[in-house]
This record gives structure tokens, C-alpha cells and sequence, in this order.
């Protein structure tokens, strides 16, 4: 199935139904009075995020949406029936909002999380609620109101406890293979990965963590070079990224500490709140490093390549493809995850905690 993480749709909900104005008539009531029932509510458009999808494909093709109208009232104290809502599945991690305004409508962050995406309109009311000791005969009605019409945006934000960077090449994809079950496609030319691949990292049976490989970035990502910052809206919800880095370029020309800066530096352009974002440094295919020159090449990389404080980033040497060094750097990774999630309770604790009275 082809990976589709971002899409325009429109939804339109129904329209209310219209009240009436009727009067009874039947044999021995000459005056019956008012009986006209109320219109229905229009259908609504509800989202929902479901687990069980992993793209938006479907809103490539299926781009309106339209909920049916209520019915009218009827005489004899007939209200019309309500037309049925209409429910979207999205996968879990959609983002909803507005394309004319950009209003965020919708975070579906939660399999099973709903949200209204447009309302039907109310009924009208019919000419019965008009009568009163001075209004024998009304003749009043409303008509119903019309339900909500927009046009929206999807994306799709995947949930992911970590994230991958680096340039295409850098052996991502190797990576992911390495320490998970996810087969994500291996090459050895560029920009093999087209689109977002998770993985889940199991470090024993009871805890485990899911990595995210979102395609390779490259210099001038900004400017629209390579395939773009379009897959970095991925690794917004992560709580760590790995930056891995090929410190072994085939290229002689090919600098690492340049190729490293430049990612950064791509994230900083996209968005400050990821630039921000904790990182760590993958050294990856130091088995490519002539044994002798192992160490001191791994020193001098870490020494030039400073975060922009000017302090050191946590690394690890690794190599993907012979699996050395993973098992030492899932384990860490997990325990930082694990370190996260405790602060995050104890946050969650302390904000909801009301001392007793007394």
C-alpha cells in the first residue's frame, strides 16, 4: 500500500430539517389546534483515530464527504428523524485543521479518540411550540439551520518514541534492521527510504520502544533539495533523536563533521521546538576504520562536532550492518526513556495533587 501522510478533504454536514405548521383535523375536533413536530438534525462528521490504519491513502481519492439532511416535521406531533452522522477512520497520529485559517480541529494523538469535524444542523421547530393562550392558530415555523462545511487538512504525525537522522546512506535503514523486526528497503545508492518506516525495539519481554526512519535529509532540504523537510513532521512527537552519521564516507572528499552540521542545521529551519530537541550521535561503519585509527578518528569527530552551546553530544560507535554496538545503545536508549516516562508521572502527579483539609 502505498504511504500517503498528508491530504485535503472537505467535509459538509447536513442540514437541520424544517419545522412545519399543521393543524389537526379530524371528525368531532373542528378545532384540533397546532400539531406541526419539528424538522431532524442534519448529520454530523466525526473523526476517528484507528490503529488498525497506517496512511491516509484513502482521503487521496475519497476528498468530499457529505452528511445527509434531517428530514421535515410532520403533522399529528410528527418530528422528523434525525439523519444518521457520518464517522472518518484516520490512523492514529492525525493531525486536523482548518486549510483556510490553519486552526488546529483535531489532534488524534489516541486509538479510539473522536472529534468533531463538522456539525449538523439543528431542525426547525414546527408551529406546536408557537401556541399559547394568545396565539390559538400560529402559523409559525423555522426552518432548519444548515450544518457546518469545511475544508480540512490531514496529517499524518507518526507515534514514535525516537527518531532517525542523517543523510542518505548513513545506514538508517541498516539500523532499524538491526535492532527490530522492520525490514525497510536496504540499497546502495541515495534515497532508497520514500517514506516513514517504525520499528519496535524490544530490550526484554516487558519493556520496548518504537524507532521511527524517516527518509534521508540533505543540504538545502529548506530550498526544496532531495525529497524536502516534508518527512520532518514525523519526528515531532519523538522524545529523542539518533543522529547517525557515516563516519566512514567512501568519498575522501566527503566530510562527516560538515555532513552532521548541515543536518542540524536543517532542523533549525524547520522548526525550533525539534532543533531543540534532545539528540545523540550514532557513529555508524566504524567497522570501515582501519583498527589503528579507530579511536583517534571517533575522538576527533566528537571533539569538532559540538552542540550549539559549544558542549559535547552524547555518542555511540556503532556498525549497523554487522550489529556491533546496537545492543549497548538500545539498552541506553531505554533507559533514558524509561528516566523520561518517570519524570513525565511524577509531573502528572504533582500537577493533579491537592493536599487534604484539615
Amino acid at each position: 500500500m502505498k504511504f500517503v501522510d498528508e491530504s485535503t478533504i472537505e467535509v459538509h454536514a447536513g442540514k437541520g430539517g424544517d419545522g412545519i405548521a399543521s393543524f389537526r383535523r379530524e371528525k368531532f375536533m373542528p378545532f384540533g389546534g397546532p400539531d406541526g413536530g419539528d424538522g431532524g438534525r442534519g448529520g454530523s462528521i466525526w473523526g476517528i483515530a484507528d490503529r488498525n490504519i497506517n496512511t491516509l491513502i484513502d482521503f487521496r481519492y475519497a476528498r468530499i464527504h457529505r452528511a445527509r439532511n434531517g428530514e421535515k416535521g410532520r403533522g399529528s406531533d410528527c418530528y422528523g428523524a434525525a439523519a444518521d452522522d457520518i464517522t472518518l477512520r484516520m490512523p492514529v497520529g492525525t493531525v486536523v485543521t482548518d486549510f483556510e485559517t490553519g486552526t488546529l480541529i483535531a489532534d488524534l494523538a489516541n486509538h479510539g479518540e473522536r472529534a468533531l469535524l463538522a456539525k449538523g444542523g439543528d431542525g426547525g421547530i414546527g408551529n406546536l411550540h408557537f401556541k399559547s393562550s394568545t396565539n390559538r392558530t400560529p402559523r409559525q415555523f423555522t426552518q432548519g439551520q444548515p450544518g457546518d462545511s469545511r475544508r480540512l487538512r490531514l496529517e499524518l504525525k507518526v507515534l514514535a518514541d525516537i527518531g532517525l537522522l542523517g543523510f542518505p546512506n548513513a545506514g538508517k535503514s541498516t539500523f532499524i534492521r538491526s535492532v527490530s523486526a522492520a525490514r525497510p528497503k536496504v540499497a546502495d545508492y541515495p534515497f532508497t527510504t520514500l517514506h516513514p518506516n517504525l520499528g519496535v525495539v524490544r530490550v526484554d519481554e516487558s519493556r520496548s520502544f518504537v524507532i521511527a526512519d524517516i527518509p534521508g535529509l540533505i543540504e538545502g532540504a529548506a530550498e526544496g533539495a532531495g525529497l524536502g523537510h516534508q518527512f520532518l513532521r514525523h519526528l515531532a512527537r519523538t522524545r529523542l533523536l539518533l543522529h547517525i552519521v557515516d563516519i566512514a564516507p567512501l568519498d575522501d572528499a566527503t566530510d562527516p563533521v560538515h555532513e552532521a552540521h548541515a543536518i542540524v542545521e536543517e532542523l533549525r529551519k524547520y522548526d525550533q521546538d525539534l532543533y531543540l530537541k534532545p539528540r545523540w550521535l550514532v557513529l555508524n561503519k566504524v567497522d570501515l576504520l582501519p583498527a589503528d585509527e579507530r579511536d583517534a578518528r571517533i575522538a576527533a569527530f566528537v571533539e569538532a562536532f559540538r552542540d550549539p552551546a559549544g558542549e559535547p553530544v552524547p555518542y555511540f560507535a556503532i556498525s549497523a550492518i554487522q550489529g556491533s554496538g546496537c545492543r549497548e545503545l538500545s539498552f541506553a536508549v531505554m533507559e533514558y526513556l524509561d528516566r523520561v516516562r518517570l519524570a513525565e508521572r511524577a509531573a502528572d502527579t504533582s500537577d493533579t495533587y491537592e493536599p487534604a483539609s484539615g
